[in-house]
């Protein structure tokens, strides 16, 4: 499609409400999709950190 101004571009002939909409919708899926897993992670790690001094700590008193 062949927009004359940037203005019937974000129109895109009376659907471009729809058109963004769906693009913004697939933005906010691909940005979690993305994100979600590296804060797991990061969650998991400091998780697991906290386990191991903790249990560094308990073998420490008894020894």
């Amino acid at each position: 499609m062949y927009f004359d101004t940037i203005g019937e571009f974000f129109n895109m002939g009376g659907h471009g409400q729809y058109v963004w909409t769906c693009y913004s919708i697939a933005l906010a899926i691909l940005i979690f999709n993305i994100a979600s897993p590296l804060l797991k992670k990061k969650q998991f790690l400091s998780e697991q950190t906290r386990r191991l001094k903790r249990e560094r700590r308990a073998s420490g008193n008894k020894g």
